[in-house]
């Protein structure tokens, strides 16, 4: 079982958290700083397609998912999401009906909390999901 990025990125803050109650330690490295989505849309959550709530929540739940793929590290070639290094991001697949392959349209997490992208067009646009619409 492949476990979601974003509950890694989750155990790294709290080691941070740690870290500052007890003080600097040798091999504290400093918190990447977040970077700001300028080339990426925004789409509310209640907008999404029900299979894009369908990933969402194996994702959440660690999965399983329905395809091998599924979990793998996005490279973000295309330059469209916020420049961060390897292994950063990863992607899952939202299913699109009568499709005979995974189809075009993808969540992409990054490692903090609510940061998912969607793509229905096969990496070509990004839009970030807004939890709070």
């Amino acid at each position: 079982m492949r476990i979601p990025p974003r509950f890694v990125a989750l155990a790294g803050a709290a080691a941070a958290a740690a870290a500052l109650l007890t003080g600097p330690t040798a091999s504290a490295a400093p918190a990447p700083a977040s970077a700001s989505v300028t080339a990426v849309g925004r789409i509310c959550y209640s907008s999404l397609p029900s299979q894009a709530h369908d990933t969402l929540d194996l994702i959440d739940q660690g999965g399983p998912f329905p395809y091998a793929q599924d979990g793998v590290v996005f490279q973000n070639r295309e330059r469209l999401l916020p420049a961060h290094g390897s292994g950063y991001y990863h992607e899952y697949t939202v299913i699109t009906p009568g499709s005979p392959t995974r189809g075009a349209r993808r969540i992409i997490t990054g490692q903090q909390s609510e940061e998912d992208y969607y793509t229905a067009d096969h990496y070509a646009s990004f839009r970030r999901v807004d939890f709070g619409c």
